[in-house]
């Protein structure tokens, strides 16, 4: 699915997600990423939505978002409670959806100029 064809400015878009993975601008990944307005990061550890422990969600926090994304792969799936409860104390908002639609989610947001961060697992 194509989301954008042009760049929207100076900071990551996401262009299009299939299958194969995630491109962002003109390089299409298939792992995890942890994709931010000016940062991306290729080596987060989970592949898939049962790997997620509670220690990945540290170099989230470190980022200080004002919103996390959570792409759980091709299907929307939520994580324990006690995650949840990690964002909320930090004051951190959550949003847990398939990553097709995080990723359409984080264009916009990052476009409003919001401090967001997308935690990505592939879409496979």
């Amino acid at each position: 699915m194509d989301l954008s064809f042009q760049a929207p400015g100076e900071h990551n878009f996401i262009r299009s997600i299939s299958p194969q993975g995630i491109t962002i601008g003109d390089i299409t990944y298939s792992q995890s990423l942890v994709l931010t307005a000016h940062q991306l990061l290729t080596n987060w550890t989970p592949q898939r939505f049962e790997d997620l422990q509670a220690t990945d969600l540290e170099c989230l926090f470190r980022l200080e978002p004002e919103l996390i994304l959570l792409g759980t792969g091709s299907k929307q799936q939520f994580p324990p409670a006690k995650f949840m409860m990690e964002f909320y104390q930090r004051g951190i908002g959550i949003e847990v959806m398939a990553t097709a639609p995080a990723c359409r989610t984080f264009n916009v947001l990052v476009a409003e100029s919001r401090q967001v961060l997308a935690a990505l697992l592939p879409a496979t």
